[in-house]
């Protein structure tokens, strides 16, 4: 509206000097340096707004990026600007910065950015790197320890069968006098290798090859799922948070359509199907 505003100020201005009674409108100079200030320093949000705001890709990765570039380069004071303009950018990095700066959320914006293979560690801050890298450890020791192999299940036969064959007893080989029970097998080792696999993936994809900005980090980690198998499953734990809360508000919306004075007697289950419909087709 403001830039709207000053495009036509020309125009306004023409009109309104025209009528007596409204040539106390016209904007003054004063008028025009606020609006432009007001519009210096908020239009460059609207584009970073409408991203972070999307349902279709992944967003909350890209939240640790756009605060590091509000703050060094979208935001940042420049040669010329006004004390107006000053003031305004720095009250929006004032706000930005106190609103994600709570412990939990630095956490998980540092893990959603890390998880990432366009960003990683590059916009996490050097003081959080090694916490940041000790919490996947953590969370892909988790999983591997979660996904285990079932045992497998030997039938029994009934010795009291008269039927059943007697079993033909086997000699012992040689070999059998070396192997050792699972259960007396020392947990250690097997930890051991546990961890050097878990850092050997977290080092490898560290390691990979940089993915360009513009690719899709989803296709990315379905690609190298087999790969990367504990951090694709946290890639999906993760990268499926939305940065903002306007998909669920779009999804408000949509469910305020469907269920209105006509139709107040619908039940959930429906409702839950026609949002579901709604929002997928």
């Amino acid at each position: 509206m403001i830039a709207r505003v000053l495009e036509q100020q020309s125009a306004i201005s023409f009109v309104l000097s025209a009528d007596r009674k409204a040539r106390h409108l016209v904007p003054t100079w004063q008028d025009v340096e606020v609006l432009e200030a007001v519009n210096n320093s908020l239009s460059p949000l609207a584009e970073f707004t409408d991203a972070l705001s999307g349902e279709q890709y992944v967003s909350v990765s890209y939240v640790k990026p756009v605060l590091h570039l509000f703050n060094n380069k979208i935001l940042a004071e420049k040669e010329g600007e006004t004390e107006l303009s000053k003031c305004i950018k720095k009250k929006i990095l004032d706000y930005l910065n106190n609103k994600y700066d709570d412990p939990l959320t630095q956490e998980l914006l540092d893990m959603a950015s890390a998880i990432d293979p366009r960003f990683k560690l590059k916009y996490v801050n050097e003081n959080r790197v090694e916490a940041v890298k000790t919490r996947l450890r953590a969370e892909m020791a988790s999983i591997s320890t979660t996904v285990k192999p079932q045992p497998s299940v030997t039938v029994r036969e009934d010795a009291d069968d008269q039927n059943a064959p007697a079993l033909k007893k086997t000699k012992k080989t040689l070999g059998s006098f070396f192997k050792v029970d699972e259960d007396q097998r020392p947990a250690s080792p097997s930890l051991n290798l546990q961890d050097m696999a878990i850092t050997a993936e977290l080092q490898s994809y560290f390691l990979s090859a940089a993915v360009d900005s513009e690719e899709d980090p989803l296709v990315w980690w379905k690609e190298h799922a087999k790969q990367f198998p504990a951090l694709s499953k946290l890639a999906q734990k993760y990268l499926c948070i939305p940065a903002t809360s306007s998909p669920s508000e779009r999804v408000f919306s949509t469910g305020g359509n469907i269920v209105n004075c006509l139709r107040a007697s619908l039940k959930p289950e429906s409702v839950d199907r026609l949002v579901f419909l709604a929002k997928n087709l």
